[in-house]
C-alpha cells in the first residue's frame, strides 16, 4: 500500500516538515488553512508566504480540505499554532483513521486549564497512547536548507516513538527518544517565554553576561516547573530544555526573541504579530504556565515579570526592577532531587 503522510499546518515549520518526511514516504499531503497557499504549492512546488524560497520535493502535493488532507494518511503531523491546534483536530477527528499515531510539532499550552498540546490533540482524537511531540532547537529557516539540526521525540509508546523518530530521520536531523512526555512539553513551551525576556534585555541595551543569566536562571525556572509537573528535570539538560533555550533566547530566527526587542522599543504584541503574520507563542504561553506556577506554588520570576508586562500592565522599567529586587537563593532551589 502506498504510504501516506499528512502534514497540518503550512507555516514555516510545518513547510519544512513536509520536507523533512518526504523522503520516507510516497506522498506527503500538507494541509494548508488558505486554498490560495495550498493552489500555488501544488502548480510551484513553493509555499508563497513562509520559506518561500524553499522548493518542496515532488512527492509534496497541498490542500485546503481536512477530509482529502487526512483521509489516507498513515501518520499526522500537527504543525498549526497553539491558538487553533484545538479547532483544527477536531476538524481532523472525524476523518482520522482508527489507530493513526499523531506527531505534534506544535509548542505551547493551552491557557484554559494550561494543557499541553499533546494533551489537546490526544482530547479531540482519542487514543492518547498515540499521541507524541518533537521539540528542540529546530528553526524552520534553517532545517530547509539541510544544516544539521537535532530535535528529541516523547511519547507514552516506544513503538510509536521510534516509529516518528524514523519518520523525520535523516544525515541532518538528529532525532532521539525520550518516555518524558509531560516534560519535553514543558520545556518547549517555557523556553519561549524566557527568550521575550531576552530578547527585552537585548533591546533594552543589555550584554551577554545578561543573556547568559537569563538562559540560565530561565533553564532554572523550567525545571522546577517540570519538576512540579512531574517531569523529570533531567529532560531540561537536554534538547527540548537547554538546545532549544539557547537556539530561542540567541537566534535572529527566534520571533519569540525578536518580539522581545520590538517589544521594548515599544511595539505592542498585536501590532508585532500584525506585522510579521507570526505568532508568538511565548506571548501566550505566559497566562498557562503562570496559572500553573500560582496553582502548585512555584516559583517563577522571568515568567511573573513577562505576564505583568504583557498583562497587567507594568512597565518594562518597573518589571526589570522588580525582578533584580529578588534576594538571590540557592541556586537550585525547588527540585525534587534524592
Amino acid at each position: 500500500m502506498s504510504h501516506t503522510v499528512c502534514v497540518i499546518g503550512a507555516g514555516s515549520w510545518g513547510t519544512a516538515a513536509a520536507g523533512l518526511v518526504a523522503p520516507h514516504a510516497d506522498t506527503v499531503v500538507l494541509w494548508a488553512h488558505s486554498k490560495q497557499v495550498a493552489d500555488a504549492i501544488c502548480a510551484t512546488h513553493h509555499n508563497p508566504c513562509y520559506l518561500s524560497d524553499y522548493e518542496l520535493p515532488r512527492n509534496v502535493l497541498a490542500t485546503s480540505s481536512i477530509s482529502q488532507a487526512v483521509q489516507d494518511a498513515s501518520e499526522l503531523l500537527f504543525v498549526v499554532p497553539s491558538a487553533h491546534l484545538r479547532s483544527v483536530a477536531s476538524q481532523v477527528a472525524p476523518y482520522r483513521k482508527a489507530h493513526t499515531p499523531s506527531l505534534v510539532l506544535t509548542k505551547g499550552m493551552e491557557h484554559k486549564g494550561a494543557k499541553t498540546m499533546a494533551a489537546v490533540v490526544a482530547e479531540e482524537l482519542g487514543e492518547a497512547d498515540l499521541v507524541c511531540a518533537l521539540s528542540g532547537p529546530n528553526h524552520a529557516e534553517e532545517i530547509c536548507k539541510g544544516m544539521v539540526a537535532a530535535s528529541v521525540i516523547a511519547g507514552p509508546r516506544m513503538d510509536i516513538v521510534e516509529r516518528f523518530q524514523a519518520l523525520v530521520l535523516s544525515q541532518s536531523f538528529r532525532t532521539y527518544i525520550s518516555n518524558d512526555l509531560i516534560g519535553v512539553e514543558v520545556c518547549g513551551a517555557v523556553k519561549n517565554i524566557i527568550a521575550i525576556a531576552a530578547g527585552m534585555a537585548v533591546g533594552h541595551g543589555q550584554g551577554d553576561n545578561t543573556l547568559a543569566v537569563i538562559m540560565t536562571r530561565g533553564l532554572a525556572e523550567i525545571g522546577r516547573i517540570v519538576s512540579a509537573v512531574g517531569g523529570d528535570p533531567l529532560t531540561c539538560m537536554g534538547l527540548a530544555g537547554m538546545g532549544d533555550l539557547v537556539a530561542t533566547c540567541t537566534s535572529e530566527h527566534s520571533r519569540n526573541r525578536s518580539f522581545g526587542v520590538a517589544l521594548a522599543s515599544g511595539t505592542t504584541l498585536e501590532k508585532y504579530e500584525a506585522q510579521t503574520h507570526m505568532v508568538v507563542e511565548g506571548a501566550r504561553a505566559a497566562k498557562s504556565v503562570y496559572e500553573i506556577a500560582l496553582d502548585k506554588h512555584i516559583e517563577v520570576p522571568i515568567t511573573k515579570a513577562i505576564h505583568a508586562i504583557l498583562y497587567e500592565g507594568v512597565s518594562l522599567e518597573q518589571g526589570l526592577k522588580e525582578l533584580l529586587g529578588r534576594k538571590p537563593r540557592n541556586e537550585f532551589y525547588g527540585f525534587e532531587r534524592d
